[in-house]
């Protein structure tokens, strides 16, 4: 069961931005490599294409344009100005220095914090909690969030049961102090017990109970158990969170799960007796992109004008670990000019 409570919050979101990489990975790319079709994968996954980053290109890249983006299309927000960076990712150029702080050097911050949060596809909204908790003690008033990732780099190209799932992008967010904040709610629950059941090996190759595991550092999933256990504990982790706020599943105007498989979301929406259509998702564009996939969700919507100020939005953030991450806001920021 899941720890939910509701928020005295501070913080507000004023600003977003994203980053993909240029090339793209199409399912036809994918029919030349494994044993696997178009129709197949969109039936299974409704994912039409992902994106890959360049064999120089990092998750600090990716971050660091998803940043370059948010700044460029607010330009009255100073880089300067902000005071920590959370930068979520499965996927770190390596295990230190951390991301977060190649994108403190990127824009020259000259006084920040900047760590890197390690929760896989929960990440983003977990950094996004993290965050909210840095402005409540009052020593931080702007902190910047991003999602980062590039799993074409860990993905096994000869597995069909992954590969097909799997892409790079990063999202960004820019959370600030307010009077009012936005930030209503927040849950969270881990069950480590199946925290196998989703893994890319690294200084250990070594599971529960010691067990040598397979990978050799790529992405190895049971698909079958995660579905299962999403699918019978991401629901009432939602109903929880909206229960903390005295709400109802009719009041959510979106829905933002992790972008984990389309079918998933549909599934889950089901549950919830939520129509689909308030799902928003980043997979059919872009792949599961883990940590990032919530924050390019949200700003697909923004680009597109779907996001509107005071609409009730649920971040639910759900994978390897296995963790979840829940987080109800209120949206504050206009929508986009170019929508």
């Amino acid at each position: 069961m899941s720890s939910s409570s509701s928020i005295q919050s501070s913080a507000t979101i004023t600003a977003i931005g994203s980053y993909v990489p240029d090339d793209i990975i199409t399912n036809a790319d994918l029919e030349r490599l494994v044993e696997t079709n178009d129709e197949w994968i969109i039936r299974r996954t409704g994912i039409e294409t992902r994106r890959r980053c360049a064999p120089d290109q990092y998750s600090s890249d990716l971050a660091i344009a998803a940043t370059q983006n948010l700044f460029s299309r607010f330009p009255a927000i100073s880089a300067l100005d902000v005071d920590a960076i959370l930068v979520a990712t499965t996927t770190p150029d390596m295990p230190c220095p951390s991301v977060a702080s190649r994108v403190q050097q990127a824009f020259g911050i000259t006084s920040c914090l900047a760590l890197d949060v390690s929760a896989a596809c929960a990440g983003f909204v977990s950094a996004l909690q993290l965050a909210n908790g840095l402005i409540l003690t009052g020593a931080y008033r702007k902190v910047l969030v991003v999602g980062a990732e590039t799993l074409t780099k860990i993905t096994d190209y000869t597995d069909r049961s992954t590969c097909i799932l799997f892409g790079d992008g990063a999202g960004a967010v820019l959370l600030e102090h307010s009077q009012t904040g936005s930030f209503l709610a927040s849950s969270a629950v881990t069950d480590g017990s199946g925290g196998f059941q989703v893994y890319a090996t690294g200084l250990s190759q070594y599971g529960n109970n010691k067990e040598l595991l397979t990978g050799q550092g790529k992405l190895v999933q049971n698909g079958g158990a995660v579905l299962k256990w999403a699918l019978s504990t991401v629901p009432d982790g939602v109903r929880q969170l909206l229960d903390s706020l005295d709400l109802t599943v009719d009041q959510i105007d979106w829905f933002v799960p992790h972008s984990a498989n389309l079918r998933m979301i549909e599934s889950i929406c089901e549950r919830l007796k939520l129509p689909s259509q308030k799902a928003l998702q980043s997979i059919v564009r872009y792949g599961n992109t883990s940590a990032a996939s919530i924050p390019l969700a949200l700003d697909i919507a923004y680009q597109e004008g779907n996001l509107q100020v005071d609409q009730l939005l649920i971040l639910y953030g759900f994978g390897s670990g296995l963790t979840q991450s829940g987080l109800a806001l209120r949206w504050t920021l206009p929508p986009s000019r170019s929508s």
